[in-house]
């Protein structure tokens, strides 16, 4: 009987946040502006930087707020229920944090409404790194706007970003299990960005 009950807790909690990642703020926006189907500009993806390339500077803002809002409203609604679930176990807290997190990344990375093609977690990434530990999200987020304004190529702000993000964790955060989420977090964002490595190495990547 309890071994069912945690399954049905892990099921819930997971599919929860892989429901609320994989709600395409991209494509609604950009639908709702009249800006046309997203998937259809520059490189189909339904990110905020995709988005940029309409010329609409304030939708791919607000998609960047959004898609990194529905990763940190994922955390926080765990954080402030299950506490009361499990009897203010915080081990058991802290774990479902950070499934909740992975999965609000693989919803936004493969929508079931998109037929699996949705974007690439970096916003959604910072969202649920932000709230899992605020001094790393922000020294994160801090690298890739750096980056960005140095080189002016997003993909690399990111990766960079990403990379760096598992290491901070390591030296920086006690808690083991948010550590390897994080690492699964930035495996997941090199997976979806492994056409943007071909074209850094080939010195082809677009810029902003």
């Amino acid at each position: 009987m309890t071994y069912d009950l945690n399954y049905v807790v892990f099921s819930s909690i997971f599919l929860f946040g892989y429901f609320l990642g994989s709600i395409p703020f991209g494509l609604i926006l950009t639908k709702i502006s009249g800006l046309g189907d997203i998937r259809k500009i520059g490189s189909g993806n339904i990110g905020a930087t995709n988005v940029l390339r309409t010329g609409n500077k304030k939708i791919a803002l607000f998609t960047l707020l959004l898609d990194g809002g529905k990763g940190a409203v994922a955390i926080y609604l765990i954080t402030i229920i299950l506490p009361k679930v499990f009897d203010n176990n915080f081990d058991m807290v802290k774990f479902y944090q950070c499934i909740v997190a992975i999965s609000a990344v693989l919803g936004h990375c493969f929508p079931i409404w998109l037929r699996f093609k949705g974007g690439k977690g970096v916003a959604t990434g910072f969202g649920v790194i932000l709230s899992l530990n605020l001094f790393i999200g922000i020294v994160a987020l801090l690298i890739w706007v750096i980056i960005v304004k140095i080189f002016k190529i997003s993909s690399m702000s990111a990766l960079i970003a990403y990379f760096l993000i598992p290491i901070l964790m390591f030296y920086y955060e006690t808690e083991l299990i948010y550590f390897l989420s994080s690492f699964l977090i930035s495996l997941v964002c090199f997976v979806q960005h492994r056409e943007n490595i071909k074209r850094l190495i080939n010195r082809s990547e677009p810029k902003i």
